[in-house]
């Protein structure tokens, strides 16, 4: 192909994407107070600013109304400077953040930086929508199409158990179901981010020729571009436009225990005491299922099985051992209890099989608003006010037994199960932390459901990706599950540390081979927002994994005391996650996006902006024979290798050794079966805490900080009252440290705030990480003991 040719396709492929070079008149447009309107091809089309940098485009059939209430928005359009003008047969929008493209011929609209580089488009008459019948009621199925480049990648959509990072060239059906958890929301390399919002069962499809969403049922097309210019700037949107993420309790960022199931109450209570007496922390204990007894009394909130005779006898139990209690909660309810009595009475359940089989439970309808403040009613009255402290909401997919078509036809308070089935986890989420937030602000929310929508950060909620099958691949998939997820705008996510379904292994937790998965599973799980042991069958107490002196008793206490040593960390990130939208799951293109090399990387990630952690996902050490790795085999003899990439352009410094190497390169790491590869940013400062049996057991009169030096750095500690809403009153306090790497000089800045029973006088153990020099797990001897009363010091090291 000669050079002019070549030039010339060129040309016409610009024009076909983002408009005619020569000069056409657009058709007649509306001028609104957000945006504009146009009516083009049988299609109403609406262009709104939400604010400069975020974008809502709807389209609507001109014979329907375009009248709609989202729920995962919550957000209402702010008043937005912008300029419009017709420009090359296209209307262009402009605001302070982005310019949009409307062609009136063909309902394209198309997104530019304000220097012209193109970011998003659709395609030419890219929406369709096709006429159905949803359960009686006129509706369409709808589908709009995109233009991608050929090199961005593509993140996000919620929780898919994919072993790829990089959603391009992927085809999902996205309706909620148990390990799944959908949410129609992709993020960019160019540095936008795009929500669907509908709530019914979406097919996303991505190829070379576009990328589209096709939903079952709606009225109208309707989706938000979204231009915060990196990962970060696009999480802040979408809590700008669904909601921000409230601060959990201190405690939660603990060890959490938890079986399939506590039979007894006597069985949960020596669980804790057990802990206690072996001084492995633990912070979390979790009563599962069946404590309401029959199937038929499913879910009735109430211990009604004989294993439980004294209920208040036990959580005060725990209570007093300093631990907190966590119950289990669904939302299908068997027929012989009151509540299934009342839901059935006022036409709020949804008449669909769900768990358990052949019980006849029903789920209620989570779309009425009266429904969940019954459903809370009933938590507060049987359980909350005995003083549960959390919630397992569970099956909130939900469970769909013996499925049918037809069930999805089933009347909600909102329209057709068809209509709203992906939203079922943001409703009844939302209505447990609605409705306990009027009860009480002396209890933050806290709540670990399997699964989740839009905007679900913004009730209190922790995900967990599911029962799931104890095997290396099935290990493996997490990593890129938990961060497409967290891309979503959704911080708080976490797997059953070893997989719940023990299948392939001879043995359960004796089996030394699981015992592998265990270990470098449980690694991986303190590097997650909640680390937290789960299991069905079988029991994963640390004391079933051998005693002191066996290497998977000696790693899994080894992890559990570093998670509390880290507490600082956790707590003032997740401060940073509920004041500045905050991430702890951070694919790496979120912090080296200009380094090429990390955008299809899915088995490593940053925990916080100080932590890169690239888990074991491969057995190294012991060996079986057959599908159930029987008769295991140990070998140490030899040190298995991690390859670990270090992204360009900073220093890293191994946790383990202190060792500091070049960005840009791929190590091989060894990696003991009590390692993870653990390296930490250049000039990150972070705080480590004292050892404790459970979180609030010392205050932070005496942390250390630890300074990895190489670049300048700063860090927020954060501290509050750890357990209620003051916080949201202002009584909280913090100190920044900074550190200067040419001068090698810390500043602790004047603290700012204050609350009852703050720390008025500490002191800072301040150490240079070096060569073997604050390395690894254990206390390191400090360069400079500060002693601090709230003035700015500064200190050079």
């Amino acid at each position: 192909m000669n050079v002019q040719l070549s030039k010339t396709l060129c040309l016409l492929l610009v024009v076909t994407l983002w408009g005619p070079v020569q000069k056409a008149k657009a058709q007649q447009f509306t001028r609104t107070a957000n945006g504009i309107g146009f009516t083009t091809q049988e299609l109403h089309i609406k262009v709104d600013f939400y604010a400069g940098n975020i974008v809502r485009v709807s389209k609507t059939p001109v014979a329907t109304s375009s009248a709609k209430e989202s729920l995962s928005v919550i957000k209402t359009p702010e008043t937005t400077a912008f300029t419009v003008k017709e420009q090359g047969g296209l209307v262009v929008l402009e605001s302070a953040a982005l310019r949009v493209h409307c062609n009136t011929q063909t309902g394209r609209v198309s997104f530019l930086a304000l220097n012209g580089q193109p970011l998003f488009t659709e395609k030419d008459y890219g929406a369709q929508f096709t006429p159905v019948n949803d359960a009686g009621v006129p509706a369409y199925n709808v589908r709009q199409a995109f233009l991608l480049d050929k090199g961005e990648a593509i993140y996000g959509l919620g929780q898919t158990q994919t072993d790829k990072m990089n959603q391009r060239n992927v085809k999902l059906y996205m309706r909620q179901f148990p390990l799944y958890a959908y949410i129609p929301i992709v993020q960019s390399t160019k540095g936008y981010a795009v929500f669907w919002d509908n709530y019914s069962p979406t097919t996303f499809n991505d190829n070379p020729q576009e990328m589209s969403f096709d939903s079952e049922i709606g009225n109208c097309a309707d989706y938000y571009f979204m231009y915060g210019k990196s990962g970060d700037g696009n999480i802040a949107l979408i809590r700008e436009l669904t909601g921000q993420a409230p601060m959990f309790p201190l405690w939660t960022f603990g060890f959490w225990q938890s079986r399939e199931r506590y039979k007894t109450q006597q069985e949960t209570m020596d669980v804790v005491d057990k802990y206690r007496s072996l001084g492995v922390p633990l912070d979390g204990i979790i009563q599962d299922w069946q404590y309401w007894g029959k199937d038929s009394a499913w879910n009735a909130m109430e211990f009604l099985n004989p294993g439980f005779p004294k209920p208040q006898e036990m959580i005060d139990h725990v209570h007093r051992r300093n631990a907190h209690f966590m119950i289990s909660v669904w939302p299908g309810f068997g027929p012989l209890t009151r509540q299934y009595q009342y839901f059935k009475q006022n036409n709020m359940l949804i008449d669909f099989e769900t768990w358990p089989p052949k019980s006849g439970a029903r789920v209620y309808d989570v779309f009425h608003p009266e429904a969940r403040r019954k459903y809370w009613g009933y938590m507060n009255e049987l359980l909350f006010a005995k003083g549960v402290d959390a919630w397992w909401l569970d099956s909130t997919d939900p469970d769909h037994i013996n499925i049918k078509d037809a069930d999805f036809d089933k009347p909600t308070y909102l329209g057709s199960y068809r209509k709203v089935h992906n939203a079922f986890p943001l409703m009844t989420n939302g209505g447990v932390y609605t409705h306990q937030r009027q009860t009480s602000a002396d209890k933050r929310v806290y709540l670990l459901t399997r699964n989740a929508f839009a905007g679900q950060q913004r009730y209190g909620a922790n995900t967990w990706s599911g029962d799931l099958r104890s095997t290396w691949g099935v290990f493996k998939k997490q990593i890129p599950t938990g961060l497409n997820f967290s891309i979503t705008g959704i911080p708080y996510w976490n797997t059953d540390i070893g997989g719940f379904f023990l299948w392939d292994y001879e043995g359960g937790v004796a089996n030394k081979a699981y015992q592998e998965l265990y270990t470098r599973w449980f690694q991986y799980g303190t590097f997650t927002p909640m680390q937290r042991s789960h299991g069905s069958g079988v029991s994963k107490e640390i004391w079933y994994f051998g005693k002191k002196g066996d290497w998977a008793y000696d790693s899994e206490e080894k992890y559990i005391n570093l998670r509390y040593a880290l507490l600082p960390y956790l707590y003032s990130t997740g401060w940073q996650v509920t004041k500045q939208a905050g991430s702890f799951l951070r694919p790496l293109f979120m912090d080296f996006n200009s380094d090429t090399a990390v955008h299809n990387i899915s088995n490593a990630y940053m925990f916080g902006r100080s932590f890169l952690v690239t888990p074991v996902t491969d057995a190294m050490y012991v060996t079986g024979t057959g599908e159930k790795w029987k008769d295991p085999k140990e070998d140490f003899s030899k040190t298995g290798k991690q390859p670990v990439y270090l992204p360009q352009g900073t220093q890293w410094i191994d946790f383990w050794t202190g060792q500091t190497l070049n960005g840009g390169q791929t190590v091989q790491k060894e990696v003991p079966v009590d390692i993870i590869p653990l390296y930490v940013r250049a000039g990150s400062v972070i705080p480590f805490g004292p050892k404790v049996q459970y979180a609030t057991e010392q205050k932070w009169d005496n942390l250390e900080i630890r300074i990895y030096p190489g670049a300048d750095g700063e860090f927020v500690l954060y501290e509050d009252e750890n357990d209620n809403y003051n916080y949201e009153k202002g009584k909280y306090a913090t100190i920044s440290f900074t550190w200067n790497n040419a001068s090698r000089t810390l500043t602790i800045g004047n603290r700012e705030g204050g609350f009852a029973g703050m720390l008025t006088k500490r002191k800072f153990k301040v150490v240079v990480v070096g060569e073997q020099k604050g390395a690894g797990d254990a206390a390191a001897k400090a360069d400079k003991t500060i002693t601090y009363s709230g003035k700015l010091s500064t200190v050079k090291l």
